[in-house]
Formats: C-alpha cells, sequence, structure tokens
C-alpha cells in the first residue's frame, strides 16, 4: 500500500549540501516543496549554529529558507529539557546554536550547582571547561550531550566531536550521557510536533544508514536513502540490518513525484 507523503524531514549534509557547495537540484527539490504546500525541516545533528546561522550558510549557496525551516539538535536539546525541566539551569559547553536555543527555553545559564551539563559541538572545547563538566557531574548534575557524533569535518581531516568529548567525560565520571540527536527518535518525534505532523505522512531523507535511516524507521516514517553523502552505493546500504523505503541517487530525482498537498474540505 502507498503512503500518502505530507510532511518531509532531510539531512542537511549529504543530502541538502556537501563540501559547502548545494547538491544539484536540492535549491529545485525544496522550492518544489514549499510551492506545492507540504511542511517540510532540515535537520542537522549539529549544535554548533543558530538557525539563522544556518539559514544564512544554505543562502549563500544559493538556497533560500527561513530559519524556522531548519531544526537542529541544539533545539530538540532545549525542547526535551523544557520538556524535562522547565525553567531550569544548565552548565553548557558549546557554542550559540546551543545556548541560544537553552536560553529561548527559559533556562538559566549557570557555572555553579545546574540542573544539567549540556554538552554540544564546538571547535574549540576548552580543558577547563570539560573539567569543570566533570566535577559538577560528579556532584550529581545530570549529563545530556547533544549528539553522539565522534568527528566533525575540518579542511585538515576529521576533528573530535561531541560523541568523543562525551566519552572522554563519562571515562571521568563513570556516567553516561542523554544523546538528544540522532539516531535517537527523539530527534525526529520533536522535528514532528514542530510542524504539526505525523509519522504515517513523513517522509524521512538521509545520506547515512546508521543515523538518518535507523532513526527515521524507529520513528515510523517513510525511509529515503541519497547516495550523495556518506554511502557510497547500494551495495553498501545492503550491509545493514535494516533497509530503507528507497534508495535514490539524490533529492534531485523525487521533484517529479512531489504533488501538491490537497486542499481541506
Amino acid at each position: 500500500m502507498t503512503r500518502e507523503r505530507h510532511s518531509w524531514l532531510m539531512d542537511m549534509d549529504g543530502v541538502i549540501v556537501r563540501e559547502e557547495q548545494l547538491v544539484p537540484g536540492a535549491d529545485r527539490f525544496v522550492a518544489r516543496l514549499a510551492e506545492t504546500g507540504h511542511p517540510f525541516l532540515i535537520l542537522t545533528n549539529n549544535s554548533m549554529f543558530t538557525t539563522r546561522d544556518l539559514a544564512a550558510r544554505l543562502g549563500r549557496l544559493g538556497l533560500m529558507v527561513s530559519p524556522d525551516r531548519i531544526w537542529t539538535s541544539a533545539l530538540a536539546t532545549a525542547k526535551f529539557l523544557d520538556d524535562q525541566r522547565p525553567d531550569g539551569s544548565a552548565f553548557v559547553i558549546g557554542e550559540a546554536g546551543l545556548t541560544t536555543a537553552l536560553y529561548e527555553a527559559g533556562y538559566t545559564l549557570v557555572e555553579t550547582d545546574p540542573d544539567y551539563v549540556v554538552l554540544g559541538e564546538t571547535r574549540t572545547y576548552s580543558f577547563e571547561r570539560i573539567a569543570k563538566g566533570i566535577q559538577l557531574i560528579s556532584r550529581g548534575a545530570r549529563f545530556i550531550a547533544t549528539n553522539p557524533d565522534p568527528t566533525g569535518p575540518s579542511p585538515a581531516g576529521p576533528i573530535p566531536a561531541t560523541g568523543s568529548v562525551a566519552a572522554l567525560i563519562s571515562a571521568a565520571t563513570g556516567v553516561q550521557p542523554y544523546y538528544i540527536g540522532k539516531p535517537n527518535p527523539l530527534m525526529i518525534r520533536s522535528a514532528l510536533r514542530q510542524i504539526g505532523a505525523h509519522s504515517e505522512s513523513t517522509v524521512m531523507i538521509g545520506d547515512r544508514m546508521d543515523t538518518d535511516i535507523v532513526t527515521g524507521l524507529e520513528a515510523g516514517l517513510e525511509t529515503i536513502l541519497v547516495l550523495t553523502g556518506i554511502t557510497e552505493g547500494e551495495e553498501h546500504a545492503q550491509r545493514f540490518s535494516y533497509l530503507p523505503t528507497r534508495i535514490v541517487a539524490s533529492v534531485a530525482d523525487l521533484i517529479d513525484e512531489i504533488e501538491p498537498v490537497p486542499a481541506e474540505g
């Protein structure tokens, strides 16, 4: 039975952008979603940047989207903490994307006695702040990390990312973090709520089997793997114990499938 496609979620890097260039056809795909009335969000596990920063980055590459069309692990983390402990406090290791999201959710950013130590992405991890986080967790603060990605890209090659630093903190404290971003389906569910979408009629597009696709599957979405990112070919996908609903070369192959959303009533 063919599932209705009403809403769309898509990863940013590897699906919309690759190596600081738009994936060919990504701008036409997003434009087609907008003109046909489909709710959509562009997702990223990276917590460094605000949605305004990311919208500006995409704009410079030729894709014009508003900040409210972007959903980050920082926003998902802030939403989770606001649901768990409204008006709480946090000691943050991260950048403006994370601190802004927490502040806008009503959280107070503190240096002593926080409810949570929240670890996110930064290009300049401070030994002093990591040590402070270890001390606060050892005294009873709860440990949250925005995503489990062990490395991030840089012009010189891979650099440590949230998952690697979280492992360091866990080794020092004996406390494992609760990860919010993909592959936790919580990231997808928070995105669905953000646009008022239902899992039964939403598509997840990603380039990674071990994050995007498994997260979409566990959240009950139709999943589409594209080959413009980290997955090198269909044979790579076949090595996993689960499969996407479909595999296509890129989002450009989906443009002609986007039909206008039927008018209500």
